[in-house]
């Protein structure tokens, strides 16, 4: 089973510097290792300072990396359902550049890299995947897609493709109006089907987890902190926090002595406030860290005895317990305090939101039937009481 290894985080804290460093460790020991970019800027290829494409390149023994193309994935996914849009733009008078512009949704990027990630997991050919993820932002979105996506899959697409059957014909008639073929209905089918697939991965605790990379800076460790609710949300485990660039001990001048001591108080900080997570620490390098010897130097401060491609936090985002008849879900929310969350129910599902994020999860057979008696949050916790048993056994 592949182990999938993503790291995220603010732009500028080392991020791509931490995965390429955990790939190399990874692959040192053996490991039959990929480290591949979703990140639009693809600094990977800078950090090893060798050229890498949209296939895998070696880079040292045991470790090959990958700087995903996304127009490339594109061309071979989306191209039957692009087409369509077109005919659709231009019936609408749209034509030339402005159509071929908008028959490409915002985000694809994302998409087709989480398919990779899934083709790579899959294939028996990897030990480890590690992941150089898009700043913060857009790592959320980027993981939330298979979350968002697929309820409309599941609730949209059979009722849109039988209502296109009888309506096709009709409006073939009476309009001009481009309709969907089966091959469309087709290829956005295996399209989703994908992006479920990887949902499955990411969201499997023994193969997946999130690593956070920060910096010992008030904004960052901020971020930081709203990444973790907002992975949380979305069902993710994050394993540990990295803290990069501390100022090592050995700098002795006086001007840096306020900035030694804001770090103290920022490692203190990230320290309480992440608990029981795992925090690796890692201090300022005198240099650019470029190059397989640089990483594999940074990769043994920051990792020392640990195996990096261990698990190294077991955490549980979404549990239920049961008490006298009555069942209590219990959702991690980390950071969040009872004004961030809104709480809601439609049908069989709960829709929860916290700031910009939304989520609905789809509740067990269990409780789908039973009303919601309250609701609290403690302590970084969501807990939502469903009403007992019928007859009130437990």
């Amino acid at each position: 089973m592949t182990r999938v290894l993503l790291f995220t985080g603010k732009g500028g804290v080392g991020k791509t510097t931490t995965a390429a460093a955990t790939a190399l460790a990874c692959a040192d020991v053996g490991l039959r290792t990929l480290v591949l970019s979703t990140d639009p800027a693809h600094s990977l290829a800078d950090a090893f300072d060798l050229p890498l494409g949209p296939l895998p390149v070696v880079i040292s023994q045991s470790l090959w990396g990958q700087q995903l193309d996304a127009q490339e994935r594109m061309e071979e996914s989306w191209h039957e359902i692009q087409q369509y849009l077109r005919e659709v733009f231009s019936w609408a008078g749209v034509e030339g550049l402005e159509a071929e512009e908008l028959s490409v949704v915002p985000g694809l990027d994302e998409i087709f890299a989480l398919s990779d990630i899934k083709v790579h997991a899959d294939s028996g050919a990897w030990d480890v995947v590690v992941v150089d993820c898009a700043p913060t932002a857009e790592t959320i979105r980027l993981l939330s897609l298979p979350d968002v996506l697929s309820r409309y899959m599941e609730r949209l697409f059979p009722a849109g493709r039988r209502v296109n059957r009888v309506v096709g014909p009709v409006l073939q008639r009476l309009t001009s109006l481009p309709v969907a073929g089966d091959g469309v209905f087709e290829a956005t089918s295996a399209f989703y089907d994908r992006l479920e697939g990887v949902k499955e991965i990411l969201m499997d605790p023994a193969r997946s987890s999130v690593r956070l990379v920060v910096n010992p800076e008030r904004m960052v460790i901020a971020e930081a902190r709203r990444t973790y609710t907002y992975l949380s949300l979305f069902g993710y485990r994050v394993d540990a926090v990295v803290v990069n660039r501390l100022l090592p001990e050995g700098v002795c001048d006086p001007w840096f002595d306020r900035w030694k001591e804001l770090h103290l108080e920022h490692l203190k900080t990230i320290e309480e406030g992440f608990a029981p997570l795992p925090v690796l620490k890692v201090e300022l390098a005198p240099e650019e860290l470029i190059g397989v010897d640089a990483l594999r130097g940074f990769a043994q401060r920051l990792y020392g005895d640990l195996d990096a491609a261990a698990i190294l936090f077991q955490g549980q985002p979404l549990k239920m317990t049961r008490r006298n008849g009555r069942t209590t879900l219990v959702i991690e929310l980390p950071f969040a305090d009872r004004d961030d969350v809104e709480l809601g129910r439609k049908g069989d599902e709960l829709l929860l939101k916290v700031g910009a994020y939304r989520r609905a999860v789809t509740l067990p057979d269990s409780l789908r039937n039973r009303a919601v008696l309250d609701a609290k949050m403690l302590a970084g916790r969501l807990k939502v009481i469903f009403e007992g048993d019928v007859g009130g056994h437990s």
